[in-house]
């Protein structure tokens, strides 16, 4: 039995929208979701998947149980699950494990026949609560690679620089952010991207000829190499908590802001950050705006920049954050036990000092 993607049975999260080359729903984002319920045997899901680099895999979670999918470019079907009891209301989770290195669409699911499927949206799980549903909880974080979970199944490299990979070892589910969501029992948006600087030019994402989160942060779609860029509506999805984790890759090609902080490289990040801050001030006026960096090694210059910055926006619902090991804590990315306390300490302080999060 077929379910079509835009069935009001299924419960989405995250940046996303009609893919106009196909029938279906497309993800750029990490932690894009969808959520099902049935009482069944056997789930299978369609999918369309385009790749720029790394091997693509599927997040899938049945019935508390996490895997990985391994994708193939093209449109293919893949079994999420079989030989379930039939008489069990069943829960199933897939999520895109990865940023913008793939685009997916996803065009249906398949239950076997006699199946029953019920409304995701109205589940009372407790799986379903800490995905922020029914909550009415939302966050949002604009970050880099860390936010995104890049390289976090790698735990045998905790504290360590990171071991060669294909993108198999990365893993949204267990970034600091959406555990800090999950704590918080709210949805996110995690609209990040591995080697993101602030500013076009700078960082990894697309070098030599660098996307920054100045042209990213209004995206649906935003890899320009796999598909025509589009505009995301904001009024569609407001967060309570914006997470803004951008400052690590932007010493790349030169840690100007350690070199010279009042050279004017410098002083003209700090302006173009001041900016974005007030972007997203206008854009989400009843949130709260939290500027971090991660534990991720890099100079403390580029946290100090982000300190002058929110003093300079002076406002109630501005606020700079850091972790107790910030800068310090890894010279590579971030693993799941890593990530797991950086969340515990991020998900306290909102809970603690951000009252529109209750």
């Amino acid at each position: 039995m077929r379910i079509d993607w835009n069935d009001s049975r299924i419960h989405y999260c995250g940046r996303m929208e009609k893919d106009p080359e196909c029938n279906g729903v497309r993800w750029a984002f990490a932690a894009s979701s969808a959520y099902l319920c049935f009482m069944g045997s056997e789930i299978s899901v369609r999918i369309d998947a385009k790749r720029e680099y790394w091997n693509i895999y599927l997040g899938v979670i049945v019935d508390g149980v996490q895997k990985k999918i391994r994708l193939y470019e093209g449109t293919d079907e893949y079994t999420l699950a079989e030989r379930l009891d039939p008489d069990q209301i069943h829960e199933v989770l897939i999520f895109k494990r990865m940023d913008t290195a793939n685009l997916l669409t996803i065009i249906g699911f398949s239950v076997n026949d006699g199946a029953d499927v019920y409304d995701a949206g109205k589940s009372a799980s407790l799986l379903a609560r800490v995905l922020g549903i029914g909550t009415g909880r939302r966050i949002e974080f604009f970050g880099d690679s860390v936010s995104c979970g890049e390289v976090s199944e790698a735990v045998l490299y905790a504290g360590k620089k990171d071991p060669e990979h294909n993108g198999e070892y990365s893993n949204s589910w267990y970034s600091y952010a959406w555990y800090t969501a999950r704590k918080l029992h709210a949805q996110i948006h995690d609209t990040s991207q591995g080697g993101i600087a602030l500013l076009d030019k700078t960082g990894w994402y697309h070098e030599p000829d660098c996307d920054g989160m100045e042209s990213f942060y209004d995206k649906c779609q935003p890899n320009r190499n796999l598909a025509p860029l589009t505009e995301w509506d904001f009024t569609k999805w407001t967060p309570q908590v914006v997470v803004v984790a951008i400052g690590q890759n932007d010493l790349h090609p030169v840690d100007y802001m350690k070199a010279d902080y009042s050279c004017e490289k410098s002083v003209h990040w700090r302006e173009e950050y001041y900016n974005f801050l007030n972007k997203l001030m206008r854009l989400y006026p009843d949130s709260q705006i939290v500027c971090a960096t991660t534990i991720l090694e890099h100079d403390h210059s580029w946290d100090r920049a982000i300190e002058e910055v929110v003093g300079r926006v002076s406002s109630e619902r501005v606020h700079h954050f850091l972790y107790n090991k910030n800068g310090s804590g890894t010279p590579g990315h971030v693993r799941i036990s890593e990530a797991d306390e950086m969340s515990d300490e991020l998900a306290s302080y909102i809970s603690i000092y951000l009252s529109n999060l209750k």
